[in-house]
C-alpha cells in the first residue's frame, strides 16, 4: 500500500469518528449528570442517616472511588478499535442508567438494614456503597474512551483535543453541581432528578450506539436494544412507584408529618426532619411539650422572665413553644428564624401554629441576628440534634453575637444532646459559653443516668442565675429537671479537657462521637 493510500485510509477512518464538538458536548453532559447524582445522593441518604459531615464524607469518597474504578475500566476499553470502544461505552451507559434509577429502590430496601450495624459510620458507608458506587463506576467509563477518540479524530491537534475534553468534564461537573443544588432538587425532588439522569444516560447510550455504527461497528440488534429500553423503563417506573420516605421534600429537608395519636378525634402530630423527630404537639394541649428539651426550654424561659418578655427562636420546627406562648397573657413578642419556609408552612398546616402570632424569618439564624440590631429578653437555640449540629451556631463568635442581641438581664438557652460516658460536647459548649457569659448553668432530668445513656441537657447563659434549682413540667407526663450544682462544671473540666469552639475550629462531629 502506498503512502497516499495509507493517508487516504486514515482520513476515511478519522472522518467516520465523532467530531470534537460532539465529543465535548457528550463528555460535558455525562460529567454533569454524574455530579447531579453525587449531590442528590446526600439528599437521598438524609432520611436514613441524617445530613452530617459523615454523610458527605461517605458520599464524596464512594463517588470518587466509583469514578476511579470507571476511569480505569474505561482506559482499557479505550485501547480497543474506536467502533468497539464506542459500543462498549454505550453499554456502560445502559449500566449507568439501570443502576442510577435502581439506586432509589436499593436505598429504600437497604435502609431497613441500618439497625444491624454496630455504629452509624459503618451504616452510612454501607448504604452509600450499595446505592451509589455502581452508578458512579459506569458513569466514569466514558471519559477516557471519549478522550482517546478525540485524539484519534484530531491527530494534528491532539493536545487541544485533550484540553477540550478535560475542560468539558470540569465545566460539566460545575454545571451539574449548580443545577442539582439550585434547580433540579427544588423542582423535581430527589427521585425526579434521579430519573432525569437515568433518562439522560439512556439517551447517551443511544447516541453512542449510533456513533459506534458510524465508526464501522455492527448495528445494535433489535432484541438487545429493546431489552435495554424495557429494563431502563422498568427500573424508572419501579423507582416512581417505590414509596417515598418524605411527606414533603424541600430544599433543606425530607419532611414527614404524621398523626401519632391513639384517637384521631384528639390528634397529636409529629414532625420528622430527615431521620430525626423534631417535635410533637397536640391540638387540644398547646401548653404541653412532648419532648423533654422543649419542656425545659419553655419552663426555664418563663422562670427567668416576667410575662410579656421578647423572644428570638433559633429554629422553628413544629413551632410548639411559640404556639404555647401565643396563648399567654400578655403574649411574648416573638421572632422565629426558621431557614426552611416549607417547615413553616407545614407547622401552620399540621401543627396549629398561627403565623400571625410571631414574626417568622426564613433565613439562617446567625444572619438574622447579624443584620438586625433588635434586642431580646430570651434567645432560644433549638436547632441542634445529635450528629447534625450547625457548627456556625455553637462558636464563641456566635455566642458573642447572641450576647450583643440580649437585653440587660437577658437569657440565652440552648439544648444539647450528649452521652453520659462522653460529655465532651456538653463540657466544650459550656466552657465556650463561659468565655462570653458570666453565668452558665447546666440543666437536665433529675435522675441517675446509665453509663451510656443518651442525655438531654439545656444550657442557660446570662448575667444572673435562675431563681430556682428545680423545675417540674409536663413532657407530656410529669418530669423533674434540676440544675447541676455549683462546681459541677469545674469538676467535669478536670476530667474532660474542653475544646474552645471558634469559627476557625469547631470539631463538633468529633466531639459528638459516632454513637446514635
Amino acid at each position: 500500500m502506498t503512502e497516499n493510500s495509507l493517508t487516504e485510509s486514515k482520513s476515511r477512518v478519522t472522518h467516520r469518528l465523532p467530531s470534537i464538538p460532539m465529543l465535548v458536548v457528550l463528555q460535558g453532559g455525562i460529567s454533569a449528570a454524574s455530579l447531579v447524582v453525587e449531590i442528590v445522593a446526600g439528599r437521598m441518604l438524609a432520611p436514613y442517616v441524617g445530613m452530617s459531615l459523615y454523610t458527605w464524607t461517605a458520599v464524596i469518597a464512594v463517588v470518587l472511588a466509583g469514578f476511579s474504578a470507571g476511569h480505569w475500566w474505561g482506559g482499557r476499553i479505550a485501547e480497543r478499535p474506536a467502533a468497539r470502544a464506542l459500543r462498549s461505552t454505550a453499554w456502560a451507559m445502559i449500566g449507568a442508567a439501570l443502576f442510577t434509577g435502581g439506586s432509589v429502590i436499593l436505598l429504600r430496601w437497604a435502609g431497613a438494614l441500618l439497625p444491624h450495624f454496630s455504629d452509624p459510620l459503618s451504616g452510612i458507608l454501607a448504604l452509600t456503597l450499595l446505592a451509589f458506587f455502581l452508578p458512579s463506576l459506569f458513569a466514569g467509563i466514558p471519559a477516557p474512551v471519549l478522550a482517546q477518540i478525540s485524539v484519534s479524530a484530531s491527530p494534528d491537534a491532539s493536545g487541544r483535543a485533550l484540553g477540550a475534553m478535560f475542560a468539558a468534564g470540569a465545566v460539566g461537573a460545575i454545571a451539574g453541581t449548580v443545577l442539582a443544588g439550585f434547580v433540579f432538587i427544588s423542582w423535581l425532588g430527589s427521585v425526579g432528578t434521579i430519573l432525569a439522569v437515568t433518562l439522560f444516560y439512556a439517551l447517551s447510550a443511544t447516541l453512542l450506539f449510533r456513533l459506534a455504527r458510524r465508526a464501522g461497528g455492527p448495528v445494535t440488534g433489535p432484541t438487545g436494544a429493546a431489552m435495554s429500553a424495557l429494563a431502563v423503563l422498568g427500573v424508572g417506573l419501579s423507582a416512581l412507584q417505590s414509596p417515598s420516605p418524605c411527606t414533603t421534600e424541600s430544599q433543606y429537608f425530607c419532611i414527614r408529618s404524621m398523626d401519632v395519636s391513639a384517637d384521631p378525634a384528639h390528634p397529636v402530630w409529629m414532625m420528622v426532619l430527615d431521620h430525626l423527630v423534631h417535635g410533637m404537639t397536640a391540638r387540644e394541649l398547646p401548653h404541653v411539650m412532648f419532648t423533654d428539651h422543649a419542656a425545659l426550654l419553655d419552663e426555664l424561659a418563663r422562670a427567668r422572665h416576667v410575662p410579656g418578655f421578647s423572644a428570638f427562636f433559633i429554629g422553628g420546627g413544629t413551632f410548639s413553644i411559640p404556639r404555647s406562648w401565643a396563648a399567654l397573657s400578655p403574649a411574648p413578642r416573638m421572632t422565629v428564624a426558621e431557614i426552611d419556609p416549607v417547615v413553616t408552612d407545614i407547622a401552620a398546616r399540621d401543627f396549629w401554629f398561627d403565623p400571625a402570632s410571631a414574626r417568622v424569618l426564613n433565613m439562617d439564624a446567625r444572619r438574622a441576628l447579624l443584620i438586625a440590631p433588635d434586642r431580646y429578653d430570651v434567645i432560644l437555640g433549638d436547632a441542634f440534634t445529635d450528629i447534625a449540629v450547625p457548627s456556625h451556631l455553637i462558636t464563641q463568635e456566635f455566642f458573642q453575637l447572641v450576647q450583643s442581641r440580649l437585653t440587660p438581664g437577658g437569657t440565652y438557652l440552648m439544648n444539647v444532646i450528649d452521652h453520659a460516658d462522653r460529655l465532651e460536647t456538653l463540657v466544650s459548649l459550656a466552657h465556650t459559653l463561659q468565655t462570653v457569659f458570666p453565668v452558665v448553668e447546666i440543666w437536665t432530668e433529675a435522675k441517675k443516668a446509665g453509663p451510656q445513656e443518651r442525655m438531654i441537657f439545656v444550657l442557660a447563659a446570662g448575667d444572673r442565675p435562675t431563681p430556682r434549682d428545680r423545675i417540674e413540667t409536663l413532657s407530656p407526663d410529669p418530669i423533674l429537671f434540676a440544675r447541676l450544682p455549683d462546681g459541677a462544671l469545674d469538676r467535669l473540666r478536670q476530667r474532660i479537657p474542653p475544646t474552645l469552639l471558634t469559627d476557625d475550629f469547631a470539631p463538633i462531629d468529633r466531639l459528638m462521637g459516632l454513637r446514635l
